[in-house]
């Protein structure tokens, strides 16, 4: 007896065996399409009320940077003593207030006092040497000129004989011979004189050349003294300049070495404020920029004048002097926070500043879908900064929603799904 067989009908129908190959390939090309077409991005879920959550706005963009400011004095000049010594005593401690002159410390210096007692002795031989060389000098000008007296003398007496006898030669009345003898005489006695006359010319211009040498030898001993008598007042280190003793660093008993720094005098007639600079900054930073901060309610504004070049730890040093009044019971070491204006606001698209910028150095951003649901990652460029925003360049458009907290526990997920 045949069995009808009961023909089958819907999904179980697959399952027939003349239709398994269809029914395997088209399961094979759904997980085809699923393989080539599903999402590849990784995705990390988070608590959404642990995130700071900003909008994009479009906006005026005041480009200025803050900074930390310490008020120093504009003049400061360091305290270096100008001879070696043993500090004797402090008179002004620091804080006192000195003027120009006013000594400071005292110090003493035997091996100066030593040279200045040597040289005393010096110059006292150089003045008793000088003053019997004038004496010697002038008894031999007195001997000269009771030589020369004896000699017009002699000269006077051989003229005189010469004369009568040429006068008994010419009558016959003497010989010759002795009238020969009365004429070389008196020519011997002319010659005499004339040397002795040289002779005082001779030892007149010596002695004047001696005795200028002598002199000028003297009187340059006589300056050396001065100012061996200035080092011992160079013992006492004075106040350069008006002001406050700022720092002293001497102690009774203290060796000090000729030109070492032990303190400073401030002018405190004018203040600047020295603030350091992140080096991000550096090819913007210039003098003649303005800066201001506020204190006690009152605006106060003031100039850059001074860039210093050298970077240490990723910072350089800038100087500010006020351009206008200064704050009341204004002191050295006080801190103001400046605002020192880089440019003109202008218009832009703007991002609050948050910690994510530490993680991705502002070269991409999580963005919130539509729902609120997911953030994506997505690639943006940032122009310039001040300490409110961020000037977003490419990448983002007024009214999205980024996450600006921190990304330190996100890795690298390309989606956040958002639990809220």
């Amino acid at each position: 007896m045949d069995i009808k067989l009961e023909k089958k009908k819907g999904w179980r129908a697959i399952f027939r065996k003349k239709n398994l190959p269809w029914a395997f390939g088209g399961v094979l090309l759904v997980f085809v399409v699923w393989l080539v077409f599903r999402d590849n991005s990784s995705t990390l879920r988070v608590d959404a009320r642990l995130l700071n959550i900003s909008t994009v706005e479009q906006g005026e963009f005041n480009d200025y940077v803050r900074l930390t400011g310490t008020v120093q004095p504009m003049t400061t000049v360091q305290l270096s003593p100008l001879e070696s010594g043993v500090v004797e005593r402090i008179v002004a401690e620091e804080g006192t207030h000195v003027r120009r002159g006013d000594v400071i410390l005292e110090m003493s210096n035997n091996s100066l006092s030593m040279q200045i007692l040597q040289s005393e002795a010096d110059l006292a031989e150089k003045q008793n040497i000088l003053r019997n060389t004038m004496i010697s000098m002038e008894q031999e000008k007195l001997t000269l000129r009771q030589e020369k007296l004896q000699l017009d003398l002699d000269v006077s007496r051989a003229e005189r004989t010469w004369r009568q006898n040429e006068a008994l030669y010419n009558d016959n009345l003497l010989a010759r011979e002795e009238y020969l003898q009365s004429k070389e005489n008196y020519d011997l006695a002319v010659r005499k004189r004339a040397l002795v006359l040289e002779r005082q010319k001779q030892d007149s211009l010596y002695r004047t050349s001696q005795v200028g040498q002598m002199e000028e030898s003297l009187r340059s001993m006589q300056i050396n003294m001065q100012l061996i008598r200035q080092r011992v007042d160079n013992l006492k280190v004075k106040a350069p300049i008006d002001g406050e003793v700022g720092m002293l660093d001497a102690v009774l008993g203290q060796s000090l070495q000729q030109g070492t720094n032990i303190g400073q005098v401030n002018d405190l007639s004018t203040y600047k404020v020295q603030a350091l600079v992140d080096e991000h900054y550096i090819d913007r930073v210039t003098t003649g920029l303005t800066a201001s901060f506020e204190r006690q309610e009152k605006n106060y504004e003031m100039v850059l004048r001074k860039v210093y070049p050298e970077v240490r730890n990723g910072q350089f040093k800038a100087d500010f002097r006020f351009t206008g009044d200064t704050p009341e019971n204004i002191r050295s070491g006080q801190t103001y926070y400046l605002n020192l204006q880089l440019g003109q606001p202008s218009e832009a698209i703007l991002i609050p500043r948050g910690s994510f910028y530490q993680t991705t150095g502002g070269r991409w951003i999580y963005v919130l879908d539509g729902s609120g649901d997911k953030a994506y990652r997505r690639e943006i460029r940032i122009g310039r900064q001040n300490p409110q925003y961020y000037e977003v360049v490419e990448g983002l458009q007024p009214g999205e929603k980024v996450i600006t907290s921190s990304y330190d526990n996100f890795g690298d997920h390309e989606v956040l799904i958002l639990n809220k």
